[in-house]
């Protein structure tokens, strides 16, 4: 079957003639003469790929109908069509996110074509849903990537303290994954099914910030209209995150101090104690202690934070674990791009496996989604690269290198070329090479 269709019109002989064209094509057809009845439809088949809808409809009309299923049902796409095209239609056909908008009376092959179309984003947002939701919300240690003696470390530490309630300090620098650490904690202990609430205090100035974290009172200050819950009522049973604590203001510190000793905390512009049951969760990229002796933090938060400190290993402390990170994240964009790139060349991966990563994680992720993008074939290769991974790469030897010596030359060229900033001239002096050979080899490989 190529997909499930959904027709809305009252016109019946019309509704049924399309219908039998896309049945003849392999698509399962559902019909039906309202917009009501087309709801009943969509409770039934709430997998549809495609809903075709009239304008003009008995009640609520076509453009009422492509809102409802837009915001109710967004792997589902729409295309609106009219015996009575106008261009103000079309317009908010398209704004309020139909796939197209066509008039009755076009040729069957362009409607099938649109049909096609249509169907196949609807299966592609549906597969990228699915890995997104995998990625980012079913949080669990088996879904931290890498098997390094390090990261398994961090993993023991982890699951070890996760059906505590202790406060933890996560340590590492930018894009190790904290906060997948943290959601992983908070899953894996008894408050799972409760908030989990996660706050970057370096975002916030500090009075928006204390705002944020223990809310307010009506009248507390101009504009505040009406009582606001903080992030620690919110999170009441559940888990707090506080990402980049060592932001904090100083002032602001001594506050949460008195939360994490009594649990107890007072509104901005209210005199009533109020008491919450949170775990904290902390994270930071800055060496806390040194912020401690600089007097930038507050050294009896910093003792009550590191109950219980993990560190998250940087990317270039577990380098074996590059490849299968790399593979994972070509896999999410193969699908998220609806490219088929299925594979990276040794050079590529030996180049992953030079490069320092400062970014970490997120770095590497960032660089196979581009690397993804560019790819014209089914195999990554290093040309796809960016210049700074071969600017700020470890020296290549003949022991880490696994391609070809065309490869290697191939790398060692992008390389003098990005030092080089793309001048050809000085790029061929460093090589030691004439300007006409270095033409002939940037030809050979691509690189021109």
């Amino acid at each position: 079957m190529r997909g499930t269709i959904l027709i809305i019109d009252d016109e019946e002989t019309l509704r049924g003639a399309l219908s039998r064209i896309l049945e003849l094509e392999g698509y399962r057809v559902f019909q039906a003469g309202d917009a009501k009845k087309g709801y009943l439809h969509l409770e039934q088949q709430p997998d549809l790929h495609l809903v075709i809808t009239d304008v003009r409809l008995p009640g609520e009309n076509g453009l009422q109908v492509l809102g409802y299923i837009k915001k109710h049902y967004p792997g589902c796409e729409v295309i609106v069509v009219t015996a009575f095209g106008t261009i103000q239609d079309g317009v908010q056909a398209m704004k309020l996110g139909a796939f197209d908008y066509v008039t009755k009376g076009d040729g069957d092959d362009q409607i099938l074509v649109t049909v096609e179309r249509a169907v196949e984003k609807s299966r592609m947002l549906r597969r990228i849903h699915d890995l997104e939701k995998k990625l980012k919300t079913r949080y669990s240690f088996e879904k931290i990537l890498g098997t390094s003696k390090e990261i398994k470390d961090s993993i023991l530490l982890a699951e070890k303290v996760a059906p505590t309630d202790s406060t933890v300090l996560l340590e590492g620098e930018t894009g190790t994954g904290k906060e997948l650490f943290a959601q992983s904690i908070h899953n894996a202990s008894p408050r799972k099914n409760k908030p989990f609430i996660a706050v970057n205090c370096s975002a916030f100035p500090k009075d928006l910030l204390e705002s944020e974290l223990f809310g307010y009172k009506k009248g507390a200050f101009t504009g505040a209209m009406s009582d606001k819950k903080g992030l620690f009522e919110e999170a009441h049973e559940g888990t707090l995150f506080l990402d980049e604590i060592g932001e904090m203001h100083y002032d602001l510190q001594a506050k949460l101090l008195r939360v994490l000793e009594d649990q107890t905390f007072t509104k901005i512009g209210d005199t009533k104690q109020l008491h919450v049951n949170v775990r904290i969760l902390a994270a930071t990229n800055l060496d806390l202690l040194k912020e401690v002796q600089q007097e930038q933090f507050r050294p009896d938060l910093y003792y009550r934070l590191s109950v219980f400190k993990i560190r998250l290993p940087a990317l270039r402390e577990r380098i074996e674990d590059v490849e299968a990170m790399a593979r994972f994240f070509l896999r999410f964009y193969s699908l998220k791009t609806n490219k088929q790139v299925t594979d990276m060349d040794p050079a590529f991966i030996a180049q992953l496996k030079r490069y320092d990563w400062p970014g970490n994680t997120r770095e590497l992720k960032n660089i196979i989604e581009r690397t993804v993008i560019l790819a014209d074939h089914e195999i990554l290769t290093s040309d796809l690269l960016p210049y700074e991974l071969f600017t700020s790469s470890k020296s290549a030897t003949a022991e880490d290198f696994e391609g070809s010596m065309e490869e290697l030359e191939k790398i060692h060229i992008r390389k003098i070329l990005a030092l080089a900033k793309g001048n050809k001239t000085k790029a061929a002096e460093r090589l030691g090479i004439g300007i006409p050979t270095l033409y002939r080899k940037l030809k050979k490989y691509g690189l021109e």
